[in-house]
Protein backbone atom coordinates (compact mmCIF):
# COMPACT_ATOMS: atom_id res chain seq x y z
CA UNK A 1 0.00 0.00 0.00
CA UNK A 2 1.03 3.31 -1.28
CA UNK A 3 1.60 6.18 1.60
CA UNK A 4 -1.24 7.75 -0.57
CA UNK A 5 -3.43 4.77 0.21
CA UNK A 6 -2.87 4.49 3.89
CA UNK A 7 -3.67 8.27 4.04
CA UNK A 8 -7.07 7.23 2.02
CA UNK A 9 -7.41 4.28 4.58
CA UNK A 10 -7.24 6.50 7.70
CA UNK A 11 -9.56 8.81 6.80
CA UNK A 12 -12.19 6.43 5.87
CA UNK A 13 -11.61 4.93 9.20
CA UNK A 14 -11.87 7.88 10.79
CA UNK A 15 -15.13 8.49 9.07
CA UNK A 16 -16.72 5.87 9.87
CA UNK A 17 -15.86 5.85 13.88
CA UNK A 18 -17.67 9.55 13.59
CA UNK A 19 -20.27 8.03 11.56
CA UNK A 20 -20.84 5.21 14.13
CA UNK A 21 -20.40 7.49 17.17
CA UNK A 22 -23.94 8.62 17.09
CA UNK A 23 -24.89 5.70 18.91
CA UNK A 24 -23.27 6.39 22.06
CA UNK A 25 -26.19 6.32 24.90
CA UNK A 26 -27.42 9.09 26.51
CA UNK A 27 -26.70 7.87 29.79
CA UNK A 28 -26.12 4.04 31.22
CA UNK A 29 -30.03 4.04 32.11
CA UNK A 30 -30.34 4.20 28.06
CA UNK A 31 -31.45 0.87 25.94
CA UNK A 32 -31.11 0.46 22.36
CA UNK A 33 -34.41 -1.29 20.52
CA UNK A 34 -34.92 -2.08 16.75
CA UNK A 35 -37.52 -3.41 14.89
CA UNK A 36 -40.76 -2.15 13.72
CA UNK A 37 -43.27 -3.53 16.48
CA UNK A 38 -40.97 -2.93 19.25
CA UNK A 39 -40.76 0.48 18.19
CA UNK A 40 -44.04 1.02 17.58
CA UNK A 41 -45.02 0.04 20.97
CA UNK A 42 -42.67 2.06 22.42
CA UNK A 43 -43.13 5.67 20.78
CA UNK A 44 -46.75 5.02 21.81
CA UNK A 45 -46.31 4.19 25.50
CA UNK A 46 -46.70 7.10 27.29
CA UNK A 47 -44.11 5.54 30.47
CA UNK A 48 -41.39 5.83 28.14
CA UNK A 49 -38.56 8.34 27.90
CA UNK A 50 -37.62 8.54 24.77
CA UNK A 51 -33.98 9.73 23.52
CA UNK A 52 -33.41 9.37 19.89
CA UNK A 53 -35.11 7.00 17.03
CA UNK A 54 -32.57 6.51 13.77
CA UNK A 55 -34.69 5.68 10.98
CA UNK A 56 -34.70 4.70 7.15
CA UNK A 57 -37.35 6.36 4.64
CA UNK A 58 -38.89 3.09 4.16
CA UNK A 59 -39.25 2.31 7.24
CA UNK A 60 -40.36 6.40 7.87
CA UNK A 61 -43.34 5.82 5.61
CA UNK A 62 -44.43 2.91 7.11
CA UNK A 63 -44.18 4.16 10.80
CA UNK A 64 -45.07 7.38 10.53
CA UNK A 65 -43.52 8.89 13.64
CA UNK A 66 -43.72 12.41 13.16
CA UNK A 67 -46.27 12.96 15.74
CA UNK A 68 -44.90 10.58 18.30
CA UNK A 69 -41.66 12.22 18.46
CA UNK A 70 -40.00 15.72 18.73
CA UNK A 71 -38.45 16.04 15.21
CA UNK A 72 -34.95 17.05 17.64
CA UNK A 73 -35.04 13.37 18.35
CA UNK A 74 -35.92 11.88 15.15
CA UNK A 75 -32.91 11.67 12.66
CA UNK A 76 -33.28 9.83 9.09
CA UNK A 77 -30.52 7.80 8.20
CA UNK A 78 -29.43 4.46 5.85
CA UNK A 79 -30.03 0.69 6.35
CA UNK A 80 -26.28 0.47 6.18
CA UNK A 81 -25.28 2.31 9.32
CA UNK A 82 -27.73 0.81 11.41
CA UNK A 83 -26.44 -3.06 10.04
CA UNK A 84 -22.50 -1.35 11.04
CA UNK A 85 -23.97 -0.44 14.21
CA UNK A 86 -26.05 -3.23 14.90
CA UNK A 87 -24.30 -6.34 13.21
CA UNK A 88 -25.61 -8.04 10.43
CA UNK A 89 -27.16 -10.70 12.40
CA UNK A 90 -29.70 -8.28 13.28
CA UNK A 91 -32.99 -7.62 12.07
CA UNK A 92 -33.45 -4.48 12.67
CA UNK A 93 -35.91 -3.47 9.60
CA UNK A 94 -34.67 0.31 9.61
CA UNK A 95 -35.35 1.49 13.18
CA UNK A 96 -33.31 2.28 15.91
CA UNK A 97 -34.48 3.48 19.34
CA UNK A 98 -33.40 4.89 22.10
CA UNK A 99 -34.92 4.84 25.52
CA UNK A 100 -34.74 4.56 28.98
CA UNK A 101 -35.71 1.45 30.91
CA UNK A 102 -39.13 1.44 32.37
CA UNK A 103 -40.07 1.74 35.68
CA UNK A 104 -40.48 -0.87 37.87
CA UNK A 105 -43.56 -2.12 38.63
CA UNK A 106 -44.46 -4.07 41.97
CA UNK A 107 -46.99 -6.52 42.95
CA UNK A 108 -49.59 -4.16 44.94
CA UNK A 109 -50.10 -2.63 41.35
CA UNK A 110 -52.11 -6.29 40.49
CA UNK A 111 -54.72 -6.49 42.75
CA UNK A 112 -57.24 -4.84 40.02
CA UNK A 113 -56.05 -7.38 37.43
CA UNK A 114 -57.71 -11.17 36.82
CA UNK A 115 -54.90 -12.90 34.58
CA UNK A 116 -51.16 -12.74 35.09
CA UNK A 117 -48.49 -15.28 34.43
CA UNK A 118 -45.76 -16.47 37.30
CA UNK A 119 -42.45 -17.70 35.78
CA UNK A 120 -39.70 -19.65 38.35
CA UNK A 121 -36.70 -19.16 37.06
CA UNK A 122 -37.34 -18.88 33.32
CA UNK A 123 -34.07 -17.80 31.97
CA UNK A 124 -34.11 -17.28 28.22
CA UNK A 125 -35.42 -14.01 27.17
CA UNK A 126 -36.86 -16.32 23.77
CA UNK A 127 -38.78 -17.61 26.17
CA UNK A 128 -39.86 -15.07 28.18
CA UNK A 129 -40.25 -12.53 24.89
CA UNK A 130 -42.55 -15.33 23.77
CA UNK A 131 -44.81 -15.35 26.80
CA UNK A 132 -45.24 -11.99 26.87
CA UNK A 133 -46.73 -11.89 23.36
CA UNK A 134 -49.29 -14.75 23.87
CA UNK A 135 -49.84 -12.70 27.67
CA UNK A 136 -51.14 -9.50 26.04
CA UNK A 137 -52.67 -11.50 22.94
CA UNK A 138 -54.90 -13.62 25.65
CA UNK A 139 -55.69 -10.29 27.73
CA UNK A 140 -53.36 -11.22 31.03
CA UNK A 141 -52.41 -8.14 32.59
CA UNK A 142 -48.52 -8.86 34.18
CA UNK A 143 -45.56 -11.25 34.02
CA UNK A 144 -43.75 -12.26 37.25
CA UNK A 145 -40.40 -13.57 37.09
CA UNK A 146 -37.78 -13.96 39.74
CA UNK A 147 -34.79 -10.90 40.52
CA UNK A 148 -31.80 -13.20 39.80
CA UNK A 149 -32.39 -15.77 37.24
CA UNK A 150 -35.17 -13.82 34.64
CA UNK A 151 -33.65 -11.76 31.78
CA UNK A 152 -33.47 -7.97 32.35
CA UNK A 153 -35.16 -5.42 29.84
CA UNK A 154 -33.04 -5.88 26.76
CA UNK A 155 -33.50 -5.29 23.14
CA UNK A 156 -33.49 -9.50 22.60
CA UNK A 157 -36.60 -10.11 25.19
CA UNK A 158 -38.34 -7.11 23.25
CA UNK A 159 -37.97 -8.03 19.91
CA UNK A 160 -38.86 -11.64 20.56
CA UNK A 161 -41.61 -10.24 22.58
CA UNK A 162 -42.72 -8.30 19.19
CA UNK A 163 -44.07 -5.42 21.25
CA UNK A 164 -46.01 -6.94 23.72
CA UNK A 165 -42.84 -5.81 26.29
CA UNK A 166 -44.63 -2.36 26.38
CA UNK A 167 -48.16 -3.52 26.47
CA UNK A 168 -48.01 -5.88 30.07
CA UNK A 169 -46.31 -5.25 33.38
CA UNK A 170 -42.91 -7.11 34.36
CA UNK A 171 -41.72 -7.78 37.47
CA UNK A 172 -39.28 -9.31 39.05
CA UNK A 173 -39.08 -10.16 42.84
CA UNK A 174 -36.51 -11.33 45.20
CA UNK A 175 -38.89 -14.14 46.75
CA UNK A 176 -41.48 -16.19 44.74
CA UNK A 177 -42.78 -18.34 47.34
CA UNK A 178 -43.44 -15.00 49.26
CA UNK A 179 -45.23 -13.64 46.06
CA UNK A 180 -47.37 -16.64 45.17
CA UNK A 181 -48.47 -16.14 49.36
CA UNK A 182 -49.03 -11.97 48.83
CA UNK A 183 -51.83 -13.60 45.68
CA UNK A 184 -52.95 -15.50 47.31
CA UNK A 185 -53.91 -12.60 49.76
CA UNK A 186 -55.05 -10.37 46.61
CA UNK A 187 -57.70 -13.65 45.86
CA UNK A 188 -55.48 -14.78 42.71
CA UNK A 189 -55.65 -19.07 42.53
CA UNK A 190 -52.31 -19.94 41.93
CA UNK A 191 -52.31 -22.64 39.15
CA UNK A 192 -48.65 -24.71 38.47
CA UNK A 193 -48.05 -26.38 35.35
CA UNK A 194 -46.27 -29.53 35.86
CA UNK A 195 -46.46 -32.74 33.93
CA UNK A 196 -46.91 -34.67 36.77
CA UNK A 197 -49.59 -32.55 38.41
CA UNK A 198 -52.39 -34.16 39.89
CA UNK A 199 -55.34 -32.52 38.13
CA UNK A 200 -56.32 -31.19 34.83
CA UNK A 201 -55.97 -27.47 33.71
CA UNK A 202 -59.31 -27.46 32.85
CA UNK A 203 -60.20 -28.75 35.65
CA UNK A 204 -58.11 -26.88 38.16
CA UNK A 205 -59.91 -23.32 37.52
CA UNK A 206 -62.25 -21.51 40.12
CA UNK A 207 -62.55 -18.00 41.17
CA UNK A 208 -62.09 -14.50 38.84
CA UNK A 209 -58.50 -14.32 39.71
CA UNK A 210 -55.51 -16.61 38.02
CA UNK A 211 -51.93 -16.96 38.49
CA UNK A 212 -50.98 -19.41 35.91
CA UNK A 213 -47.01 -20.61 37.01
CA UNK A 214 -44.60 -22.19 34.75
CA UNK A 215 -41.06 -23.61 35.44
CA UNK A 216 -38.11 -23.45 33.32
CA UNK A 217 -37.40 -26.22 30.76
CA UNK A 218 -35.72 -29.20 32.44
CA UNK A 219 -35.97 -28.88 35.77
CA UNK A 220 -39.28 -27.57 36.36
CA UNK A 221 -40.70 -25.76 39.31
CA UNK A 222 -39.08 -25.86 42.55
CA UNK A 223 -39.75 -27.85 45.66
CA UNK A 224 -41.01 -24.68 47.62
CA UNK A 225 -42.97 -23.15 44.81
CA UNK A 226 -45.07 -26.36 43.83
CA UNK A 227 -45.86 -26.35 48.14
CA UNK A 228 -47.29 -23.16 47.53
CA UNK A 229 -49.44 -22.85 45.01
CA UNK A 230 -53.15 -23.23 45.08
CA UNK A 231 -52.96 -26.53 42.76
CA UNK A 232 -50.64 -28.42 40.58
CA UNK A 233 -52.13 -29.09 37.53
CA UNK A 234 -51.68 -30.80 33.86
CA UNK A 235 -52.09 -30.76 30.29
CA UNK A 236 -54.21 -33.52 28.95
CA UNK A 237 -51.87 -34.66 26.17
CA UNK A 238 -52.40 -38.39 24.81
CA UNK A 239 -49.27 -38.14 22.84
CA UNK A 240 -46.23 -39.78 23.73
CA UNK A 241 -44.64 -36.55 24.19
CA UNK A 242 -45.48 -35.12 27.91
CA UNK A 243 -43.43 -31.99 27.76
CA UNK A 244 -43.79 -28.72 26.25
CA UNK A 245 -41.84 -25.49 25.46
CA UNK A 246 -42.28 -23.44 28.64
CA UNK A 247 -43.48 -20.90 25.55
CA UNK A 248 -46.02 -23.30 23.90
CA UNK A 249 -47.52 -24.46 27.37
CA UNK A 250 -48.22 -20.55 28.54
CA UNK A 251 -49.85 -20.18 25.20
CA UNK A 252 -52.04 -22.98 25.83
CA UNK A 253 -52.85 -22.16 29.16
CA UNK A 254 -53.19 -18.46 28.69
CA UNK A 255 -56.12 -19.66 26.20
CA UNK A 256 -57.44 -21.93 28.48
CA UNK A 257 -57.42 -19.52 31.57
CA UNK A 258 -58.88 -16.62 28.96
CA UNK A 259 -61.49 -19.20 28.17
CA UNK A 260 -62.42 -19.77 31.53
CA UNK A 261 -62.62 -16.41 32.61
CA UNK A 262 -64.95 -15.29 29.78
CA UNK A 263 -67.90 -16.47 31.51
CA UNK A 264 -67.54 -13.78 33.78
CA UNK A 265 -67.12 -11.37 31.20
CA UNK A 266 -63.59 -10.49 32.40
Amino acid sequence: MTPKDSHYARLRRRYRVARLSEFVPMNKDCIWYYGFHTVEAILHNPKRRIHRLFITKNAYRKLNPGNLISASSLKVIESKMLTRFLGSEVVHQGILIETESLVAKNLDDLHRFSLIIVLDQVTDPHNVGAIMRSAVAFGAHAVIATQRYSPKESAILAKTASGAFDLIDYITVNNLSEALKTLHEMGFKTVALDSEGPHLLHFSFSGQKLALVLGAEGKGLRKKIKETVSVLARFDMPGVIKNLNVSNAAAIALYSAHSYLKQFNI
